[in-house]
């Protein structure tokens, strides 16, 4: 289980990371983050805190921690598949309507604005880095977490 305690260590570090990258690209390239960029920061600061967590806990119910960080791993990269289907379809948006504002009164939006409050529109078309969007990286990230996370949670004991 010592592997696993490690891999859920980096799993932390890299959610938080992420949580890192997003605030560089929105307060150093001015990205605005929309209500769906949002929902997936809460997701990778609900993964990496998961994580954190499960790796400080005895490996019975680190496993169980792994599993819950695979759901919000899972919630994530469905928002971000939201999110790309909203880009795919430009008469689509999330933009000024109910979903922005229920999350801009959330106490976290409100405790720490410049990492919860959503203030861009998901329609934006910033440029690619290093050939995907936002979205995509997202859902990658999404995904390399949930195969970690379902490999600690499902290994079989030996």
């Amino acid at each position: 289980m010592k592997s696993s305690k490690s891999i859920l260590f980096a799993l932390a570090v890299i959610a938080f990371a992420l949580i890192g990258a997003a605030l560089y690209l929105q307060l150093v390239e001015h990205m605005l983050p929309c209500p769906l960029c949002i929902m997936q920061r809460y997701a990778f600061l609900a993964v990496g805190v998961i994580c954190l967590i499960a790796a400080l806990l005895p490996p019975k119910a680190a496993r169980i921690g792994a599993g819950f960080g695979l759901l919000a791993a899972l919630a994530g990269a469905g928002v971000a598949i939201h999110h790309l289907w909203i880009l795919a379809h430009p008469g689509m948006s999330c933009g000024i309507d109910p979903l922005e504002t229920a999350l801009n009164k959330i106490f976290s939006a409100k405790l720490l604005p410049v990492l919860f409050k959503a203030d861009g529109m998901c329609t934006a078309d910033y440029a690619p880095i290093l050939g995907l969007s936002i979205p995509q990286w997202s859902l990658t990230w999404f995904v390399i977490l949930a195969i970690a996370l379902g490999y600690i949670t499902f290994k079989r004991k030996r």
